[in-house]
């Protein structure tokens, strides 16, 4: 397959565990490009590599006390520095507010961490490219 097709996959998630599973089930599709992050911060210093999606956990923890605390604020940084990114938040606790909130900033998709979260993270992903691309689409058919 040709390089240029791989679609570049962020993950964001300070959960090592639950962050080392999503790369498990991401990595299986050969046409991902996938990386990982345990920060907010990570993730907006790479945003350089043009990421086609952003899985971001709302609630990432702020050990550092750096001026970027949590998910949403990670959501707003990304839309003005890297407007293509498509944006899907990852949260632990179902909150219609937060959920509202996120997509008027432009997220794409709030899914609750559950049992069908990676169900839902893989139609929302063919969702994205059936809308936005058609190329990249032929690329998730077998997913």
């Amino acid at each position: 397959m040709d390089e240029n097709i791989k679609i570049k996959i962020f993950l964001v998630d300070d959960d090592q565990m639950y962050l080392k599973a999503l790369e498990n089930e991401f990595i299986k599709n050969e046409n991902f490009e996938v990386y990982t992050f345990t920060t907010g911060e990570a993730c907006l210093n790479n945003l350089f590599l043009n990421p086609d999606i952003v899985i971001l956990d709302y609630f990432l923890s702020n050990d550092n006390k750096k001026e970027v605390a949590d998910g949403f604020d990670i959501l707003v940084k990304i839309r003005n520095l890297n407007p293509n990114a498509h944006v899907i938040i990852l949260s632990s606790y179902e909150n219609v507010d937060i959920a509202v909130n996120c997509i008027k900033y432009d997220a794409f998709n709030f899914i609750v961490k559950n049992d069908t979260a990676f169900i839902r993270l893989k139609h929302t992903i063919k969702q994205i490219f059936r809308v936005h691309s058609k190329v990249k689409e032929l690329v998730l058919w077998d997913w």
